[in-house]
């Protein structure tokens, strides 16, 4: 009954979408300020959190993925009352545009689904307040180092111990733009003074990457939500693995390898660090130095050829990853654009690698909102990918 609702519902999810928020805010006003002036990016995180839940309702992994979400979504100060706001103008906007599959059954069937939903996240949130976990941490800017137009490296210091692991990610928020959450991954392990670093990649018309490049200085303070993230060393000591990273998924790969060198120096593996141009390998000399580290790490180099398109890099990796051997026995740490993750993985399955062996994260775009398909051929032709922060919450969350 949920799913063939919301089948109906989701093929006019941008009508389904703008009538919840604006229910939403005529009946609760002062609710308004707890979201951000541009609605779009929640939007759709919104409906592929629903589809999240829809697809994975028998799932045993569900329970774990919405006491996570509302883990996280304590930096958005929700409270009971906005858990019921939000069902109300949800079911509300469901029967709106459901027409006549929204049935008195489906109703029922939907209003508990949601109350079960609410339930798991408040319950999640209230488990994080008992471990004494903050709905978020301050962190002071100690560093901010530009490296040509496109990219920052921040450095911050949380103000309290931030837990987490290597290769995972965090929510960031600013006091340029209140109320708005990007997630950027964690660019270093643990380290003895607590520094974090970032690296935040500009996207033209971008609002949150645009502000940390340009607006943000040195002194000043950020918010930092839970970590999460399933991108984190799994591999047993003593077996092969290799790491992909493409653009600022060097961040990730770079903050296992740190680990790695720590941990297991002696590890046997391969890395590629890929880029649309040369000038874009920004992660060279810090690779040089952790290849140094860990001498059983071969490392090789990808862009496009001068002047080519930036999607000769990608071919060229595929290249270069049909050239090497005993891929059934490697372990494969992926990070990089939503693109070069789908093809990479694709093509990595079919060289022998176990796909559940392939770990990745798969974060939202960043500014850049897409219209979702309106009619049934352009869903077919079209589907919209899920657009969702972590929709591999499924997996045990790490430390």
């Amino acid at each position: 009954m949920l799913r063939s609702v919301f089948a109906v519902v989701e093929r006019r999810a941008e009508h389904a979408v703008a009538f919840f928020y604006s229910h939403l805010f005529w009946h609760n006003p002062g609710m308004r300020e707890l979201f951000p002036a541009d609605l779009a990016p929640q939007r759709d995180r919104l409906f592929a959190a629903l589809t999240h839940v829809v697809t994975h309702v028998e799932d045993p992994g569900l329970a774990h993925y919405l006491g996570q979400l509302g883990r996280d979504h304590r930096k958005f100060l929700a409270a009971p009352p906005l858990y019921c706001a939000v069902g109300a103008s949800l079911l509300a906007a469901f029967a709106h545009t459901a027409g006549a599959a929204w049935t008195i059954e489906a109703e029922k069937a939907w209003t508990e689904a949601y109350g079960r939903v609410a339930d798991l996240m408040q319950a999640g949130a209230a488990e994080a307040v008992a471990e004494g976990e903050p709905a978020w941490w301050d962190a002071d800017v100690v560093g901010h180092e530009r490296y040509g137009d496109d990219l920052t490296l921040l450095t911050l210091r949380p103000r309290r111990p931030y837990p987490y692991a290597a290769g995972q990610y965090v929510s960031v928020s600013t006091l340029h733009l209140p109320r708005v959450w990007r997630t950027y991954s964690l660019a270093n392990a643990p380290r003895p003074d607590g520094t974090l670093e970032l690296h935040v990649s500009r996207i033209r018309g971008g609002l949150m990457s645009t502000a940390l490049t340009e607006r943000l200085r040195v002194g000043e303070t950020v918010r930092l939500s839970s970590p999460g993230g399933a991108l984190t060393a799994r591999t047993p000591p003593g077996k092969p693995r290799t790491y992909i990273a493409g653009g600022t998924g060097w961040a990730p790969v770079r903050a296992l390898l740190e680990e790695a060198a720590r941990d297991e120096p002696g590890l046997e593996g391969r890395l590629f660090v890929v880029a649309r141009a040369k000038e874009y390998l920004y992660g060279r000399a810090d690779a040089q130095r952790l290849c140094g580290l860990l001498p059983g790490l071969h490392v090789t180099y990808i862009t496009a050829a001068p002047g080519r398109p930036r999607d000769q890099a990608t071919e060229r990796l595929v290249q270069a990853l049909r050239a090497g051997v005993n891929w059934p026995a490697h372990d494969v740490y992926l990070a990089g654009p939503p693109g070069l993750l789908d093809e990479v993985s694709e093509e990595l399955a079919c060289l022998g690698t176990d796909p559940v062996r392939i770990f990745h994260d798969r974060l939202p775009s960043v500014g850049r909102f897409r219209t979702r398909p309106a009619t049934r051929a352009e869903w077919l032709l079209s589907p919209p990918q899920l657009q969702w922060h972590n929709p591999d919450a499924r997996a045990p969350r790490e430390p």
